[in-house]
């Protein structure tokens, strides 16, 4: 791995609100040791030498945000999210062109519900697509056999997992190119569900960097609960 890693800006669309967690707030706001998991995913970035800002893009009506210390960090800024992820990863965009950013300037978008990142693998990833031409993203490789079934729920195939691989966060992509690529995408009404699909129906083949299995996204109960049990053995 280079010892001089890229520096970048990093955005997190967390103006979602979870709605399979059938919890009382937004997943983000959760506790989880002691702290809500959007802290801890707005964290392994702030302890990042590399950090060039960061943009979170939030609910206009967002009780929960100016609650946290961090939202008066004076390197995190606020955009207003949209309807959907893509339209919130594009206004955290435009607003880092406002503020001057070029458009060859790296942006690590990552979930906002994604609270395990480890530095290894942030620095993995900065090293690895520093100077890559598209950009990519961590991803972990399938393990378990993967069905592909009819719309009965009755199994077709079994889809070889060899060519499988589960897209995580961060992605890591120029500035201008991404851009484009979601406002492009938003106006052909394409459905775009993290920001490599973006790049991949531009015509780009972002590359996979292989991460850890642990850096998981807390979309159900379940995933809480586990990262609970875990982070209560690291002590």
């Amino acid at each position: 791995m280079s010892d001089r890693l890229p520096a970048f800006w990093a955005v997190i669309p967390a103006a979602g609100v979870g709605a399979r967690m059938a919890a009382d707030r937004p997943k983000q706001y959760l506790q989880l040791g002691g702290r809500t998991i959007l802290e801890h995913s707005l964290g392994c970035f702030l302890d990042h030498p590399g950090l060039k800002g960061l943009v979170v893009s939030l609910a206009l009506d967002d009780p929960y945000w100016p609650t946290l210390a961090c939202a008066h960090d004076s390197r995190i800024q606020r955009v207003e999210g949209g309807a959907e992820r893509s339209g919130s990863v594009l206004n955290a965009l435009l607003h880092l062109h406002a503020q001057g950013a070029a458009d060859e300037d790296w942006v690590l978008v990552h979930d906002a519900a994604r609270p395990n990142l480890s530095r290894d693998d942030l620095d993995k990833l900065l090293s690895e697509l520093a100077h890559d031409p598209v950009g990519g993203l961590l991803a972990v490789p399938a393990r378990d056999t993967l069905k592909r079934i009819d719309k009965h729920g009755r199994v077709l195939e079994t889809v070889d997992r060899s060519l499988i691989w589960q897209a995580y966060t961060p992605q890591m992509f120029r500035l201008g190119a991404l851009h484009r690529a979601l406002a492009d995408s938003l106006v052909a009404d394409v459905a775009i569900t993290d920001e490599a699909s973006a790049m991949e129906w531009a015509g780009q083949a972002p590359r996979l960097i292989e991460g850890r299995s642990d850096n998981l996204k807390v979309t159900r109960p379940e995933d809480l609960e586990w990262l609970r049990q875990r982070w209560s053995n690291r002590r």
